[in-house]
């Protein structure tokens, strides 16, 4: 059996969570995979740099700062859009209250957000919006190594809000009635919130390896979309946290942008290589990047040859 080594995070609408829970990855696939948990992409990318891992779960501005760099990895399916969310706690005004974006985020002069870490996809989608709507000199960002930590500081009073992904708005929504400020189709449009990132070493030695994996990826997508229960049910058993993460709790987490697909749409692709000028801008990258640097379709084509399924919630 073939082994491969598949990075993921702790966000649990990523179908990385449906495949653990499923048990059957090894006899549908004939690989032998090897996950391995990291806290934000940009630790992720890391590993990829020193050659620790060989496909990975990740928001692609990580990746694009790291093939800006020189790494060897391209995007080779997509997974989600619009991932990223704006909440805060008891007192603060939705988007839909207020009626303007730049209005919603000057609730927060004088106040802290939290974030994952610098180069994370919250990381620039947050601080983009607010040097957009002139507030950089008035709301604080707070970065955390840990992105589960955001639900902490917020409970603690070291921030006033979150920006991440739907589970922590979830979570915060449960725990602290805290209230989804900006959704995510305001934050940043088709943003890639995750694809599936895999070393050219892959792509060139071992494309059957890279299609087989894709093909069960595809299938979960669909599964979450299709059959939100029985996807939420697997996801579970792979978290295996109990009480505080059940699959009532996953399925409202897939309700939060019910945009899964494994395909490279059009919106896609298009909202990626948006990122490129803010990330030059901010420092993060010192030279453009085409499609053709951040890109590899081939292989998930042959594999999703309909429209992609985006736009199309299925049973959520």
């Amino acid at each position: 059996m073939k082994k491969i080594r598949i990075a993921h995070l702790t966000t649990s609408y990523h179908t990385a969570f449906v495949l653990m829970g499923s048990g059957g990855v090894a006899e549908r696939t004939g690989l032998d995979v090897e996950w391995r948990l990291f806290p934000t992409g940009p630790e992720m990318i890391k590993a990829f740099t020193k050659g620790e891992v060989d496909i990975g779960y990740i928001g692609l501005p990580p990746a694009m700062i790291g093939i800006s760099k020189g790494l060897q990895v391209k995007c080779v399916a997509g997974g989600h859009m619009e991932g990223t969310v704006l909440t805060a706690k008891k007192g603060f005004k939705t988007l839909s209250e207020i009626g303007d974006i730049g209005k919603t985020l000057s609730q927060f002069r004088g106040k802290a957000i939290g974030v994952p870490t610098k180069g994370s996809i919250h990381d620039v989608i947050l601080r983009w919006m607010i040097e957009k709507n002139g507030l950089q000199e008035d709301v604080q960002v707070k970065n955390f190594d840990w992105a589960d930590f955001i639900l902490d500081a917020m409970e603690e009073g070291t921030v006033e809000g979150g920006a991440g992904t739907p589970p922590l708005a979830v979570l915060a929504s449960k725990f602290l009635s805290a209230k989804t400020v900006l959704p995510p189709n305001k934050m940043w449009p088709h943003n890639p919130s995750y694809g599936i990132v895999a070393t050219v070493e892959m792509l060139e030695h071992h494309p059957d390896m890279l299609r087989a994996f894709l093909q069960v990826h595809e299938e979960a997508c669909n599964l979450i979309r299709e059959q939100p229960k029985k996807a939420a049910k697997m996801a579970t058993k792979a978290i295996g946290i109990g009480g505080i993460v059940n699959e009532k709790l996953i399925i409202d987490v897939y309700k939060v942008s019910p945009k899964y697909c494994a395909s490279l749409s059009k919106d896609y692709v298009e909202s990626t290589l948006a990122f490129v000028p803010v990330l030059q801008k901010m420092g993060y990258i010192s030279k453009p990047l085409s499609k053709e640097d951040v890109f590899y379709p081939e292989i998930v084509e042959s594999i999703h040859k309909e429209k992609p399924h985006y736009e199309n919630p299925g049973m959520l």
